[in-house]
């Protein structure tokens, strides 16, 4: 921002003022080490004098996503860079990274000038040079048109709102952290009464200041707004207007469809009418004028603390990135084939179903398929199964492989047909696949000490969700889902189960705490005592141990591998299930993972008759 906005602290949780002097040795403290960055000229015209900074991973691929990232003032490109961590997951979810910055002869105290209208209009000043920057990626590394994105902090997030009003034909999406929204001023003296108090206009005059910005009439940018209500600097009021204006743009109320807590902060979400995500908020409870890092080396963690930049255990730029969806970037199918038994063979008795896999970045499990029904499953090459063709009616029927990759891609092979004789006859021997969801009534975690040592039942299922792994008091956390498996047949044989569970937030990796880690599934028939939770939950002896694992996993959903033998003979057929999620090592420190509560859960049973 202009001099005013740059007065914070940069060690404390809530901002205040301070005197500029303060603020420059404060600065100087916190400066960090320039990153592996090129500074790139010859861009265009560049009327609004800005530097160009570009990092590019080795060996990107045509067609990479670009994020641009905006730096706040009294900041300089690498510092940003180095104390949020986009270079981290440039190199992990493979995108390019462009980063513009401001000189000290536009702004003397390093602000993208965000209130001045020569530098906030379509095809004028900063604006232009940062789109053309934007161009020179694109030409020099074949950057994705459809995949650009942008976000920035404060004066870089006021910035953000005016590249995704200015330019809706360039960014899919952005991200405004501490930012106001476009157009809350068009002079600096107006810039001060913007940022604080804050402007507080009609949504529709909001979205009409966008409107007149391009004449732009295809889909508007997905956009992520990020304010910390202790902000002294910029009001938190902006979070509230900055979302008025973007979705009346898109054309949305202002009431959130999904309110929730994640790492202990609010965060809301707006949709269309189709139920797509349009808007997001994260309001960062306590903290002041910054971007809200997670030092560390677990999947979610990210940043260093800086002036402007502070450890809120949320890393706001990992959850930017898969806000734009930069963390499922394989879109490359597996391939499968089954190698055995061949294309029109008489079949009897067991009989190995053989298949090869493979993905360009990881395979999670294969799939065999009777006449489109699943029969098990295998983890692990060489992908195998024994099918008892007994089970199945005589004559004709086919099989097929189902490769599932890590990112979730599904790649199926040519089907092979096959002659059943032998078999039972008659009708109802086909696989059938029962989908069951958990019972959120029934449903919680335990805490105890190494050993089970004083067991308590876990309080914050309602706001956070189910916890797995050591917690901050030390504790160590079980989950316990229970399923009403009672409609399975009496009579049934149950031939493959899986669970799939939903992430809700993490700190830290408990998988690689010790290394090597793994979340384990207990399985018992019936409850562990009662069916709602209690303390005994924690360490009660199950029908079967550890019968399934889920691999490690940071979003979305995970399912598991195919349980053991043991696991598929704990499945109820009369009544209730219950499995029990737990690490199989306690953690040494704080590594946990939230899973959702509710009906979000799935356990999959594949049974004949």
């Amino acid at each position: 921002m202009s001099t005013v906005a740059s007065l914070a602290a940069t060690a404390t949780v809530a901002v205040v003022p301070r005197p500029f002097a303060l603020l420059m040795l404060l600065l100087a403290l916190f400066a960090s080490p320039a990153l592996a960055q090129t500074e790139t000229t010859g861009f265009g015209t560049n009327p609004g004098n800005l530097r160009m900074f570009r990092y590019v991973p080795g060996g990107l691929s045509a067609n990479a996503p670009l994020v641009v990232a905006l730096h706040g003032c009294s900041q300089t490109a690498s510092s940003y860079d180095a104390e949020t961590g986009w270079q981290l997951f440039a190199d992990r979810f493979r995108f390019a990274l462009l980063l513009p910055q401001q000189q000290s002869a536009n702004n003397s105290s390093g602000c993208f000038n965000w209130f001045e209208t020569g530098d906030t209009t379509r095809g004028q000043g900063e604006a232009l040079s940062i789109k053309q920057m934007v161009d020179r990626m694109v030409a020099d590394h074949g950057i994705a048109s459809s995949r650009i994105y942008v976000t920035g902090l404060s004066a870089g997030g006021a910035m953000t709102s005016t590249m995704l009003a200015a330019y809706p034909d360039v960014f899919a999406g952005g991200a405004i952290i501490a930012g106001l929204p476009h157009r809350c001023a068009i002079s600096q003296s107006a810039a001060f009464s913007c940022m604080n108090p804050g402007s507080d206009l009609a949504p529709a005059q909001w979205g009409d200041k966008v409107r007149a910005s391009s004449t732009w009439t295809g889909p508007s940018p997905l956009v992520s707004i990020w304010h910390g209500d202790g902000d002294f600097v910029v009001r938190p009021m902006n979070l509230t207007e900055s979302m008025q204006q973007w979705t009346n743009v898109h054309g949305i109320d202002q009431t959130p469809e999904v309110s929730e807590t994640i790492g202990g902060f609010p965060h809301k979400v707006y949709k269309s009418a189709s139920g797509q995500t349009r808007v997001e908020t994260w309001t960062i409870t306590g903290m002041g004028h910054s971007t809200p890092v997670d030092p560390g080396t677990g999947e979610t963690q990210c940043g260093t603390a800086g002036a402007y930049i502070l450890d809120v255990n949320l890393c706001s730029s990992y959850y930017i990135a898969r806000f734009f969806g930069l963390d499922n970037l394989d879109g490359i199918a597996p391939t499968a084939t089954l190698t055995t038994p061949a294309n029109g063979a008489a079949v009897s008795g067991n009989v190995a179903i053989n298949a090869n896999a493979s993905d360009n970045i990881g395979m999670e499990r294969v799939e065999f398929l009777l006449d489109g029904a699943l029969l098990g499953s295998d983890a692990s090459a060489p992908y195998a199964f024994s099918w008892n063709s007994s089970t199945a009616s005589n004559g004709a029927h086919v099989l097929q492989a189902r490769a599932v990759d890590l990112a979730g891609n599904v790649g199926s092979s040519a089907q092979v047909n096959v002659t059943v004789s032998g078999g039972t006859g008659g009708g109802g021997t086909t696989p059938v696949t029962a989908s069951f969801a958990n019972e959120d009534a029934n449903d919680g975690y335990v805490k105890a000490g190494s050993g089970g040592a004083t067991p308590a039942v876990g309080t914050l299922e309602s706001s956070l969700g189910l916890a797995i792994g050591r917690g901050t008091d030390g504790k160590f956390n079980r989950a316990l889902l229970s399923f009403d498996t009672a409609s399975l047949p009496d009579g049934a044989t149950v031939t493959s189960v899986t669970l799939t569970v939903a992430y809700r937030s993490a700190s830290g990796d408990p998988w690689s705490n010790p290394a090597g880690n793994s979340l384990v599934i207990d399985a018992n028939t019936g409850c562990l005592g009662a069916c709602t939770i209690e303390t005994g939950d924690w360490g009660a002896a199950t029908t079967a141990s550890a019968v399934a694992q889920l691999l490690p996993f940071a979003g979305g959903t995970r399912t598991s591998n195919l349980f053991s033998a043991n696991g598929l003979a704990a499945i109820n057929r009369t009544g209730r299930t219950q499995l029990r999620l737990r690490f199989a090592s306690n953690q040494t420190s704080t590594h946990y993972l939230w899973i959702d509560k509710g009906a979000t859960a799935t356990l999959t049973v594949t049974y004949q008759l």
